[in-house]
């Protein structure tokens, strides 16, 4: 049983975080585009090629690109080839593990870590699934759709 001093402690985020980058890829094995801007609607952004459900937005976190660069030997990566929807800064992903969370307006539960794809060794060559392995992000299911923009805050709603 989880004593409440540690639900709290997990429940507490020491910042907002904000949407540093969105990405859309419009077909599977399309290269994903950057965008300002973007629709979350109930199976996912609008114009990117996703998974409905629990799956309908996925996030990368931008404090692990340094760390994945590092274990590849490169100066910085692009997030586009981590194909992610949206990357994050100054929130800890993991701590919001089956949180419902506010992005801009929109509304998502982070329901799972999003394991790399096998792309991964086409984008980065030998060892890329291996350096983006612990690091590839969180999926999550849309609660409440609307307009998405780089710069939004994101913060903690329940959970």
């Amino acid at each position: 049983m989880v004593s409440e001093q540690l639900k709290r402690m997990v429940e507490t985020d020491a910042r907002p975080g904000k949407v540093a980058w969105i990405g859309l890829r419009a077909a599977r094995r399309e290269p994903v585009q950057a965008v300002r801007t973007a629709l979350i609607e109930a199976d996912g952004l609008v114009g990117d090629h996703g998974r409905p459900g629990k799956r309908a937005v996925t996030l990368i976190q931008q404090e692990h690109l340094p760390v994945i660069a590092a274990f590849l030997g490169r100066e910085g990566i692009d997030p586009a080839d981590l194909r992610r929807n949206v990357m994050v800064s100054d929130l800890n992903l993991a701590n919001l593990r089956g949180a419902e969370i506010a992005l801009g307006e929109a509304v998502v539960k982070i329901e799972g870590p999003c394991p790399p794809c096998s792309r991964m060794e086409e984008t980065f060559g030998p060892g890329g699934y291996g350096a983006v392995r612990g690091h590839g992000g969180w999926y999550a299911r849309v609660v409440h759709p609307a307009p998405l923009n780089v710069g939004d805050e994101v913060v903690r709603i329940s959970g």
